[in-house]
């Protein structure tokens, strides 16, 4: 009885600090991976990091590149579509969307302009990044997503993970889900909305 009562009051503290909630949360998610911090320009050529992104802000990221023949299209429609039901449910100001470019040497801000103005979405809370080398965007994805990114020999097509992946506020991958075909929108939401 006084071992039930304890765990009681030890559950109320932490209900009314707030603290305890968001860290079992998290814990509750498939995967826990640190995503380590990355420098980039944006679309519009303004310097941001993933951190600065990342900060207050749920992010959802995925990896493309403009030159693509197969996936990233389909996955940036569907992105602009994860988009819209997070601004119906009332979420846009607490998610960021990153689409990280794997192709750093072609997908500069201006191909990236132009590329993103094919769809209609809203700039506020998407970011499109460049901005780093291969080298960096490659062991980035491979250690921080722990998905591919290379380049296919004698091409200019590359190798990539074709998730999308939420990243709490704290910096922790949480999750992967499919970013080509069916994307589960209203789990992504559910997942989000269990994170605020």
């Amino acid at each position: 009885m006084r071992i039930r009562f304890m765990v009681s009051v030890a559950a109320l503290f932490c209900l009314l600090l707030g603290g305890c909630q968001g860290k079992d949360v998290e814990e509750s998610f498939p995967m826990k991976v640190e995503v380590g911090d990355l420098d980039a320009v944006d679309q519009s050529g303004e310097e941001v990091s993933l951190a600065k992104l990342n900060k207050g802000k749920i992010v959802v990221a995925d990896f493309i590149f403009t030159n693509c023949d197969t996936v990233c299209l389909p996955m940036t429609a569907n992105m602009t579509k994860l988009q819209q039901k997070i601004a119906e449910a009332g979420l846009e100001d607490e998610v960021q969307l990153v689409s990280l470019s794997i192709d750093p040497e072609h997908d500069t801000p201006e191909v990236l302009t132009e590329y993103s103005s094919r769809y209609e979405f809203d700039d506020g809370n998407w970011s499109f990044l460049t901005g780093y080398s291969r080298d960096e965007i490659e062991s980035f994805a491979n250690v921080s997503f722990k998905t591919p990114a290379a380049e296919v020999e004698e091409s200019n097509q590359f190798v990539h993970g074709t998730s999308f992946y939420l990243v709490s506020e704290n910096g922790t991958l949480l999750k992967q889900y499919e970013g080509v075909s069916s994307p589960p929108y209203e789990e992504i939401i559910e997942d989000i909305e269990r994170l605020k």
